[in-house]
């Protein structure tokens, strides 16, 4: 393996673009249609690359999509530097499901659900004393 982009269904990919670019400074990559209101956008944010795709195009593309939402069982679990700053610019303005913590595995981290269900871990390594 070399590379781990999800492609994450959503309800509105405008809405969706617009929250993470506002919330963690994510950088608009594509979309499709080029402007208007997208089926299909591309996100990037360092090294992490995040895709949303609209209900009705995802469903269309992959029929196993019919009955399913947005959202789902997993975390996306993504290692950050700042992580200070990142918290204190979002905690008042998105669900923060678990406040900021050290965990014993040595890590910084909080966890949010976003607009459309996706819980995300932030976590930075501790820094050794």
């Amino acid at each position: 393996m070399k590379k781990l982009s999800p492609n994450l269904m959503v309800y509105n990919v405008n809405d969706t673009v617009d929250y993470y670019q506002t919330y963690f400074d994510c950088e608009l990559v594509q979309t499709v249609p080029e402007d208007g209101q997208y089926e299909f956008a591309m996100l990037q944010a360092g090294d992490v690359t995040l895709m949303f795709q609209s209900i009705d195009s995802h469903k269309n593309a992959l029929p196993q999509f019919e009955d399913l939402e947005p959202g789902g069982a997993f975390t996306l679990f993504i290692e950050v530097e700042g992580i200070n700053d990142i918290y204190n610019k979002v905690k008042d303005n998105v669900e923060v499901i678990v406040d900021l913590h050290k965990t014993f595995y040595g890590m910084n981290e909080f966890t949010i659900c976003d607009l459309n269900n996706y819980l995300l871990t932030f976590a930075e390594p501790v820094a050794k004393e």
